[in-house]
């Protein structure tokens, strides 16, 4: 999840299971049922019917928002052990974003009425899921502060200076970041449009801080990156920020 501040993550969420004895996670599961998702199929959609939540067993869940105008942010990327699907989760709603598949994944889904039941019986699953929903709420905070206080530009610095810590991989030249994210992606994260997106990363390119080449980003030097997140990059030196936040 990205956050302004790296401290404000706390380490990530807590699994949903954690503090659960072994035959407790059984009766959970077995109470849910199992789904999966092929790589860019819609878990559940923005203004359809909400019923409970899905834990993610296996892959990756983006979560995004579509404005009125069309226009798209990521809001996170969950992994393993957590769950998706809020910010109700035991009554029936409507969904106020949208979820899908980043990679091939499998998910579990628990009907509100079945994690009702579950969470009288279970102290700890009850934990789980307030301990879950506090790290949304601070995820989703976070990201109103960082669209509303940063620019274009120190935004996408934060982002790839994330990414390079979360996926880095050691090369001659420089530290890969070894996930695939395509520029559309990378936009809807930062809040700003495609073109502006590739534009920058064009103009670091020649700047010698990164290197591209489709999905891959290899960062040569993160110092220009680190003042450009710190908003003390040279103006001028990158194309006009033209902020499309939602």
């Amino acid at each position: 999840m990205l956050m302004p501040d790296d401290k404000a993550r706390g380490g990530g969420p807590t699994p949903l299971f954690h503090g659960l004895s072994e035959a407790e996670i059984q009766e959970v599961v077995s109470a849910g049922k199992r789904k999966v998702f092929y790589r860019g199929a819609p878990v559940f959609s923005q203004g359809g019917q909400q019923d409970g939540i899905y834990l993610i067993e296996s892959g990756r869940i983006r979560v995004f928002y579509i404005g009125p105008s069309g226009r798209e942010i990521t809001l996170a990327y969950w992994h393993h052990g957590n769950f998706v699907g809020g910010p109700d989760v035991f009554n029936r709603g409507i969904h106020v974003w949208s979820g899908a598949a980043a990679i091939n994944s499998s998910v579990l889904h628990l009907p509100g009425d079945v994690l009702r039941r579950m969470v009288l019986k279970i102290p700890a699953l009850a934990l789980g899921i307030i301990e879950g929903l506090s790290f949304k709420g601070r995820c989703y905070s976070s990201l109103a502060q960082m669209l509303g206080t940063r620019s274009p530009t120190e935004r996408l610095a934060h982002l790839l200076l994330h990414l390079m810590d979360l996926y880095g991989v050691e090369e001659r030249g420089g530290t890969l970041i070894a996930a695939s994210f395509t520029h559309a992606d990378l936009a809807h994260m930062v809040g700003v449009t495609r073109q502006w997106v590739t534009t920058t990363l064009k103009r670091l390119s020649e700047m010698g801080v990164l290197d591209t080449h489709g999905a891959n980003i290899l960062i040569m030097d993160a110092a220009p990156l680190a003042k450009m997140r710190d908003g003390k990059a040279a103006k001028g030196a990158l194309p006009d920020e033209v902020d499309c936040s939602p």
